[in-house]
Order: structure tokens, then sequence, then C-alpha cells
């Protein structure tokens, strides 16, 4: 049920506003509020005898068997000198081994030793522990707003960027329990709904996997650059009325346009397959969704108060004439 947010606008070039001021001193007092919570500041991350740059460098090598430096070096966004200084520090301890590229002799490709790993192992269990630490005294509903911010400031900062390449997919084993598992936070960190919303998007998720109709039911998992970023779902409810189920966009995925593409892939599945009309029950608190549907050509055709999920609703009922 959640659609896509647009990306803020930004105005560039002119002189600075008071606003604008105001809003660059309210950035730097977060930024000197926050760094201290995660220990930035202390001489050794983690515990460890490196620096920030040191730690993220490593962290870096962990994720791969082996990066060219070139490419190491543009995902951070380092000097080469300063990242040969890191690099060169590091094989004096053993942390990484060197080697030429297969592809290119030019090039080097560095990567972590046992010994490296170990270290990496080390710096991630204390992170976790540090980050277990500062949630732990936070309350559950608290918890949920603080996620919810910092999925939207990772939203907004990166709006700017060329999205990653969108594609959509069949599901594939495991994506089930993700379209649950991610509905019910996502629902629970934007809105506060309970438990009995994943419930009921367990139950509906249950139905199309015991035994849907291929022929006529469908699901889409959406990726933007490799990783799960949306998903739903074509079911029957007769044989002339398809009902579109469980549209979901991940928060930092929002404003590419995947929400209109997954329903815009529904409804053509829908229509291709003998549908007459297609229905979908949403709530009016879900304005960005609602503003996907319309677009699309649905029409709000009912509207009921219920309570459900922990929270007093409007459901709304909107359909789509496909023929």
């Amino acid at each position: 049920m959640t659609g896509a947010t647009p990306g803020a606008e930004r105005v560039s070039g002119g002189p600075a506003s008071p606003q604008t001021d105001d809003r660059i001193g309210a950035v730097r007092a977060f930024n000197r509020f926050y760094t201290p919570v995660i220990g930035l500041l202390r001489e050794g991350l983690y515990g460890s005898p490196y620096s920030l740059t040191e730690v993220r460098v490593i962290f870096e090598l962990a994720q791969r068997d082996g990066w060219e430096t070139t490419d190491l070096r543009n995902a951070l966004g380092l000097d080469a000198g300063y990242l040969s200084r890191i690099l060169a520090r590091f094989g004096s301890e053993g942390l990484i081994s060197k080697e030429r590229s297969e592809s290119d002799g030019r090039r080097q490709v560095v990567a972590l030793t046992a010994a490296g790993r170990r270290v990496f192992a080390g710096m991630d269990a204390s992170s976790n522990e540090q980050v277990r630490e500062l949630l732990t005294p936070i309350a559950e509903p608290e918890q949920r707003r603080l996620l919810a911010a910092m999925d939207t400031i990772r939203h907004v900062l990166t709006s700017r960027q060329p999205p990653a390449g969108v594609t959509l997919r069949s599901p594939r084993p495991g994506d089930l329990g993700w379209v649950i598992g991610r509905n019910g936070a996502v629902y629970s960190g934007e809105y506060g709904w309970d438990e009995t919303y994943e419930a009921l998007v367990a139950r509906i998720v249950a139905d199309y996997a015991a035994d849907h109709d291929p022929a006529r039911e469908a699901g889409w998992i959406a990726e933007a650059g490799g990783e799960r970023a949306g998903c739903i779902f074509c079911v029957r409810k007769d044989d002339t009325t398809a009902k579109l189920r469980l549209l979901l966009v991940e928060p930092w995925a929002r404003g590419m346009g995947i929400g209109g593409r997954l329903v815009s892939e529904c409804a053509g599945f829908a229509k291709q397959n003998g549908y007459r009309e297609m229905e979908l029950w949403t709530q009016s608190i879900l304005v960005d969704a609602r503003r996907i549907y319309q677009r699309a050509g649905f029409e709000l055709t009912g509207s009921q108060p219920h309570h459900s999920f922990g929270h007093d609703l409007v459901g709304e009922t909107w359909r789509l004439a496909l023929n």
C-alpha cells in the first residue's frame, strides 16, 4: 500500500538567506551531537588502533574477495596517496594481500587475509554491541521513530544521485518471507501499526503461495541496484475482477517511479489475462499510494471508518476498468 515519495526540491545558486543559514547551523549542530554518540571522536574506533577512514576501508575489503585499488578509491572517494598509505600500513601488519589484476596487469588487487578478517570480525562485533547499547534503553515506539528518521535522511541525501537500474521479476525462494517482514517493519516504523497488520500480510502471502493460479495470479519483486526495493501481487477475486494487493516500496527506493511501474505491471497482467476490472483496498492516510493509484486510472468508489492495526483508520476501495 506504500507508494513513491517525490524527492525534495533543491535550489542552487544565489546568496544564502537567513533561513539557509539557520538550516546550515542545524545540520552542523546535529553532526556535533551525533559524532560522539557513535564514538567517532575516539582515537581508535571500536576499541581498535584504526581511524574512521581505516575502519571503513577494512569494512569495504570485507565485502568482497578482492578489490582493484582504483575501484576501492572511487567507491570511497579517497585521495590515491591517502589510500596508498592506508594499504601500506595494512600490508605491513599482515591484514591484506596484494596481487596483479588478471584482466589488467597494471592494476593491483587487494584482499583481506585471514588475519585481516579476524580484525574485521572483532570490530564488527564491537560495532553491533555499541549500537545495541544505544538502542536498548529506548522504548520500542521511539526506536521505530528513530529508524524511520534514519531512512528519511538517507533517502533525502541520496535522491540527488541517479537511481540504480530498476527491474521487476517474479518472486523467488525467500522473497515471500521478505514481503511479510518488510511490510510489518515499514508500516510499524512509519505509521505505528501493530503486529496484526503483519499477520494479515502473512495470511495473504500464505494463501497466494498455497494455491494461486499462475495463469490468472502473479507477484512481482522490484529490484534497484540488485536490492529488493518493492513488491505487488495480482490475485483473483472472481472471474471478472482481479485484486491488487500488498503494494510496497522501500523508503530508500522512493522517488524512482517504482510504485507506478509495479501498479502498471499488475494492471497490465490482469487485463491481458481476461479480467474486466481491478480492485484494491487501502487506507486514506497512505497519500503517496493513493496518488499512484489515481495516476494509474483507479477511482475511489467507497470508504468506511474502521479500527485495525491498533489505530482508527478510514479504509478505501478503489477500482479500475480494464476494458
